[in-house]
Parts: structure tokens; sequence; C-alpha cells
């Protein structure tokens, strides 16, 4: 009697008369000032920060333990080429064929030789549609050693040979190895500019460079440039081993070496193939999240990081160059149409102390008896220019060097507008081949079980579980521990007719907190739960933003005030705050967490985990029956949260359901990201595993719906009504049809709440009033 008492208490206390500022019953008072919405990205970006260095102290033992195991590291090794081949995207096919040496209108002619070399212009396959290209600097005869010069993305091939001005002549790699008697192949990367960046039928431009510009268009469907670049390098390693060629002797060994970009590509290509008996880099030690976007690599710090890579390559040899890296302040200015360019540096170092790479207490060269990495540093070179990667690697291919009398570099006439057009070839050359991936990606969606078992029962129930499982822990990342104890905090803000409104603070892990409104009807009775209905807001949005009735605002032209509404009706409603606020600030939080297998959703999610379950545990919720309601990135929202938690009873996707593969990363959809700022919006691999008619099976069998405005430029009708079509007949085959719903509406990017509110008074069993 005591417990009921109390229980009748604390409802009364609820609709009962309150002063400004009072806690819900049961709750601490809420105490925290300022903008909540900043100090929830400053305390996510706090917690990243430390995670990474706990990812690293688990990274680090997990290696030394594998390392350890002597015998097996040759097995072990082997898994973990594939497993960074998959990271990085180097997994498709390439073909087969030999370096073809040619001159014509676009390319520059070969130039005179110096010293007993001459330089082509080579193209050799890798892609269907795609070809290495570059320069190729061969000895007199059968060459008895190759390197692989892959020079930083803004300089040419033709500067690293030393036959056009622009760079140093030590750091003119190919031209020095060509003069000791190396075969040097100069592959071309896809450079730092914008010019390419856009599409000329849809008139839309970007500042991204080109490296971002692939990026953009390739990450969604499971690739990286990095990764067609290793393939480049690769299949250039094909070509020289290839039975044809007659370039190389048959015992010849083949080096890599690597600078600034190019340093990045050479570690990565050397650990993936045995083949490369040598590697020269210069990409250790590196910041990953303040690096630009396009070095993204989802996952790679918390299973390789720089150490993880080079780990692969001994007893291979190993060294690290300590030569000047370039220096990238940022992407092209933004001018004119071209904007929206993702923030990301690299700083130049005019040295490395090497017992700051973090070899330290690490001892896994050393344990399985390999040699350590070598540098080649200042200390090991004279002003005039670095020698010792030259003598590192003829030591290490085993030949002898040539004695150099060069002193004058001979330099020829290069055609900037031949180089141009060879840097266009390159980056649409990969733009197709990325595009040809990203439509593919339907029909290996298709052949998923989620749809190949699609049918009621416990088998399909089976599937679905474990698809939600991947989508949350593989490709969103869930929040690696559990999660505080929530700690409610909140203080009444709202005091209006028909109902009260709480500011809630909740806990969830060291420094990232959850934090909302609560509307409370004022007409609830002793002992009643009611239905909750959760209402999203979208990019750059506040809770307010759903609640305010102040048709004059900004907010209204959007939310209609949605959430009042919805508590005017009778429902309880909780408006959270999601933390896609403040700009770059808050994309930033994608940036750090990409690299620890984390995402922007992965704290969204951990949010929306505590807050449902503090939901639940009030005396007047219904915990069956608790809805989802999001417009925008509200509508994001409602596609991945309500997928992976199934305390969401329905979801209603508002003003965002698309086909988002190809919103995100088509060049032909005349709204798609990659033209827009919004740099934090691509998923790792969603083209293979799930567009939004998956995330809705996820939601099945509970209730979903779309809600869609013919004028609404997020999506087109065409797109929306297409992936709609394959929910509609998931839901159909499940014997469940009449829960997918969709409503057209003739207006823009808003709530619309005529046929949602239907929806969520139907499926949530509670009477529509007057």
């Amino acid at each position: 009697m005591s417990s009921l008492r109390a229980l009748i208490g604390l409802l009364l206390s609820v609709v009962s008369f309150s002063f400004a500022g009072e806690p819900l019953p049961g709750t601490q008072p809420l105490t925290a000032e300022g903008d909540l919405s900043v100090k929830m990205v400053e305390g996510i970006h706090r917690w990243l920060t430390l995670e990474e260095r706990r990812a690293q102290e688990v990274r680090e033992a997990h290696w030394k333990m594998d390392a350890a195991n002597v015998e097996a590291w040759p097995k072990i090794a082997a898994a973990r080429r594939i497993e960074l081949a998959h990271m990085i995207g180097a997994v498709d096919e390439r073909r087969a064929g030999a370096l073809q040496i040619f001159a014509d209108a676009t390319v520059p002619l070969p130039a005179p030789g110096a010293r007993g070399y001459t330089i082509d212009a080579v193209r050799w396959p890798v892609f269907d549609g795609v070809s290495g290209e570059g320069l190729l600097l061969r000895p007199a005869g059968v060459a008895r050693a190759a390197v692989i010069v892959v020079p930083d993305a803004d300089q040419t091939p033709e500067q690293s040979a030393g036959i056009q001005p622009g760079f140093a002549p030590e750091l003119q790699f190919a031209r020095r190895l060509a003069e000791r008697g190396f075969l040097v192949v100069v592959p071309v990367l896809v450079d730092r500019r914008d010019e390419w960046s856009g599409s000329e039928k849809l008139k839309r431009f970007t500042n991204a460079p080109h490296r971002e510009w692939i990026y953009r268009q390739s990450f969604e469907s499971g690739r990286t440039l990095i990764g067609y670049e290793v393939q480049k390098v690769l299949a250039a390693v094909d070509a020289l081993k290839g039975s044809s060629s007659a370039l190389l002797a048959r015992d010849a060994k083949i080096g890599v070496l690597g600078y600034g970009e190019g340093g990045v590509i050479a570690l990565h290509a050397a650990a993936l193939d045995v083949r490369l008996e040598a590697a020269v880099h210069d990409s250790f030690a590196r910041t990953p999240s303040e690096e630009p976007l396009y070095r993204n690599v989802f996952a790679s710090e918390l299973r390789f990081g720089d150490k993880g890579v080079a780990a692969l390559i001994p007893p291979r040899a190993l060294a690290f160059s300590l030569s000047k890296s370039p220096h990238v302040p940022g992407p092209p200015s933004p001018r004119g149409a071209r904007r929206g360019a993702a923030p990301g540096k690299i700083e130049p170092r005019e040295k490395i102390d090497v017992s700051a790479m973090g070899f330290g207490g690490w001892n896994y060269f050393e344990t399985v008896g390999m040699a350590w990495p070598k540098t080649c540093g200042p200390e090991m070179f004279p002003s005039s220019g670095n020698v010792a990667h030259e003598v590192f690697l003829a030591d290490s291919l085993g030949v002898q060097l040539q004695p150099t009398q060069t002193e004058k570099v001979t330099r020829a006439v290069v055609n900037q507008a031949v180089i141009d057009a060879r840097q266009r070839r390159t980056v649409r050359e990969l733009e197709e081949f990325s595009q040809a991936i990203l439509r593919d990606g339907e029909r290996v969606r298709k052949a998923l079980p989620i749809w190949t078992k699609l049918k009621p029962g416990a088998e399909w129930k089976a599937v679905q579980k474990d698809a939600r499982a991947d989508l949350w822990e593989n490709v969103i990342g869930k929040l690696p521990g559990g999660y505080l104890p929530p700690n409610p905090r909140t203080r009444l803000v709202h005091d209006e007719e028909k109902w009260r409104g709480y500011e809630v603070m909740l806990d969830v892990q060291p420094d990232v907190f959850a934090w909302g409104i609560l509307l409370v009807p004022k007409d609830l009775k002793p002992g009643e739960r009611r239905p909750v209905v959760v209402c999203q807001h979208g990019l750059e949005g506040l809770p307010e933003d759903t609640i305010t009735r102040d048709e004059n605002s900004s907010a209204w032209k959007y939310y209609k005030g949605f959430a009042a509404k919805l508590c005017e009706r009778g429902f309880i409603v909780y408006a959270p705050h999601n933390p896609y606020r403040g700009g770059d600030s808050f994309r930033r939080i994608q940036r750090e967490a990409n690299p620890l297998g984390l995402s922007l959703f992965s704290f969204i999610i951990a949010q929306h985990d505590v807050t449902t379950q503090w939901l639940a545990s009030l005396p007047f919720v219904d915990p069956e029956r608790i809805a989802f309601y999001g417009l925008s990135y509200g509508g994001k929202t409602a596609m991945r949260v309500p997928a992976v938690l199934e305390r969401y009873c329905l979801s209603i996707c508002s003003g965002d359901f698309n086909d988002w593969v190809m919103k995100c990363s088509s060049n032909t959809h005349p709204n798609g990201y990659i033209f827009t700022g919004e740099w934090e919006i691509w998923e790792w691999d969603l083209a293979h595993t799930f567009n939004y008619a998956e995330m809705a099976l996820l939601i099945a069998p509970r209730p979903f719906m779309v809600e869609r405005g013919h004028d609404d430029g997020v999506g087109l009708d065409e797109d929306v009504g297409h992936e709609f079509a394959k929910v509609r007949r998931g839901y159909d085959k499940l014997g469940m049809g009449a829960r997918a719903e969709v409503e057209w509406f003739d207006g823009p990017h808003t709530i619309h709440g005529v046929g949602t509110f239907k929806f969520l008074h139907k499926w949530l069993r509670w009477p529509e009033r007057p």
C-alpha cells in the first residue's frame, strides 16, 4: 500500500501545478547552463581523443600477441593482408597486360636521356576502363632491379624525373634512381586541384580537390582512392613481372619508394604484395583525423594503424624516409559555385624523432627475429642530395649502384596542356569506374540473405537479427563498453495550457550525454500509461525547433510545431537533441570516429538507447508504445536508430527517405551530396549492404511510414517511389503490407502531419480527439 501511495503521489505531482525550473518528480535538478548542443559536441570530441589512445593500446597488445606466435605468423599476416585490402577497398580484379610505351598528341614526347637511360610515356591496364599512366625510365639493356617511384599527388612524374622544374634535385627520386641503373616506373596520382570536380551536364561544381571528389563517389561502395592507387602500383608490378615483359631480368627484384601522398600508397602496396622486396616511404607517424578527408579509412586505427601496416612488410626490407614532407594547408579556396570541400591539412616536417614513432615497447620486429626498419634521414645524406634511399634499395634488391657523373639535370619541353589532359583522364576514369560499382550495388544487395530468405518464419528472423548486428557493429559502429547510470536531471521550461515541458539531461558515457525536452500532457490520470512519440529535429536544429508555435520563426517553416501538436492530441512527446549542429565542428566527429570503426550515428544510437530506456522506466509511459518521427537529418535517424533499437515500436521518416546510396555518391543526382558541404555524410560500403529499403526491413514487422513532399529538394519522387516499392514488397512478402505506408503531399521539405498523425493514432492505439 505504501508503494501504491508513493506511485499515486508521483503521478499527481506530475499533473499538479508546478513552478518554473522545478524538476520532474523522481529526477535531480538540471543546473547546466550555456549552449548544451555545443557542450554535447565538445564532450564527444573529448571522448574520441581518449578512445583513440585506448584503441591504440588494445591494437598494439593484439598485434604483439600475434607476433609472438612465430610459427603461425605467416598465416596470420596473410589473413591480415586480406583484411587490409578490404579496408582500403583494394578488392577489384586487375586486368593483365604489359607496359605500353607510346607517344602521341596527348602525352609528353620522350625526353632526352641522361647518362644512359631513356624516358618514355607509358600506360598499363588496371581495371576495365582504368589504366595506370606515367613515365618509364629505363637503362640500356635488361635491368637487374626496378623501383616504382610514387610521387606526391601534386608532383608530376616529369618533376620526379627531373625534366620539369618545380622540385628540388634531392626530391627528384626517379631521376636519381635511373642514373644509378634502376628501371623506374613513375605513376600519375590524382592531384589536389579541383578543375574537374563537378558535372558539366548538371552545372554543379565543388572545390573538393580531385582526391576528395573520387573519395565522395567511392567510399559508399567500399572503395577508397588509396585502394585504387595501390592497385595501380600493383598492376605495374603485374606488368613488370609478366611473362611477356622484356624490361626486367626474370630474377630481378622490385622495390617501391613513395613521397608525400605517394608514401601512403607505397606503404600499403608493400604491405599487401610480397613481390615488392623493399619499400621506402615517409608516411609514418601521421594524425589521421587531422588529415584531408580523402585519407579516411574506416576502422584503420582500430585494427592497423601505421605500425600494423608496416608490420606486414618484414622480413622484406623496410625503411622510413625522413625527407621533408609536402605542405598541404587545405583544399582549394572556395570561389563562386565551387565550395563545400572538407577541411584537412598535411603539415610539413623537417625531421622525425624515430624513437617517438611508437615502436618503443612494441618489440614485434625483435620478437619474430626480423630486421628493425631502417631510416633514410637527414643525418645519412649531405645537403647536396639524399643518397641513403639509393644505397638502401640497392642493398635490398641485390644490385650494385652504378656511379653517376650527372651534375646538370636534363630538361625537356613539357606541355602543360598535355599533362592536364592526362590528369583529367586519370580523374574521369576513376570517376566512371566508381559510378559503375555504385550502380551495381542494387544487384549485390538483392542477393543478400535479407532478401533471399524473405518469408515469415524463424529463419528470416535469424537473418534479420544478424543483419541488424552487422549494421550496428560493422557499418555504423557500436560504442565499446556499457552505459553509465542515466542519472536524470530535469527542469521545467514550458508550462502551457495542456502540457508541461521538462528539459532533460542523461549520462551515456564519460563526456557523452543525451539531452532533450519531455512534453507531458496535464490530463494524465493516476496509473495511466500513454504512448510516447519521439520527435527528432534535422540538421543544425534544436529540440525547441520541433515545439515552437511561433509562425514567424524559421523553425516553423519546417517543423510546424509537430511535437507540441502531438502532445495536444494526448501523446507524451520527447524531443531529443542529436549532435549534428555546429558546422564543421560536429562534422569532425565523423572524421575522428571513422578510423576507430565508429561514426556520428554511433553516438546518436547510444543516446537514443539510453533515452528510450529512461522513457520506458517512467511510470506514466507505456514501454511497448514508444514511436519515432523525424524530419530531414531526423529522417536519417528514423532509418538507422529504429533499425538497430527494437525498443522503438514504429518509425516515420519524413523529408529524407531516398535511394540513399545514389543520393550520396551519384554524379547524376541533381542534389547529390558529392556537390555539397555535408562532407560527413558517407558511410562505409552501404552500396553493398544497406540502402534504405534494407534498413526498413530491419524495422519490420514494426510499422514504417514515409512522408514525402513533391517539392522537397532532398530527393526526387521517382527515387523515393523506387526505393519504397522495395520496402512495400518486403512487407507484403512478410504478410504485413498494411504496416508500410507512404504519404505524398504537394509541398516542400516540411512536416505535413496529416497521414502521419493518423498513422501514429492507429498503430499507437490512441484515439483521435476533435
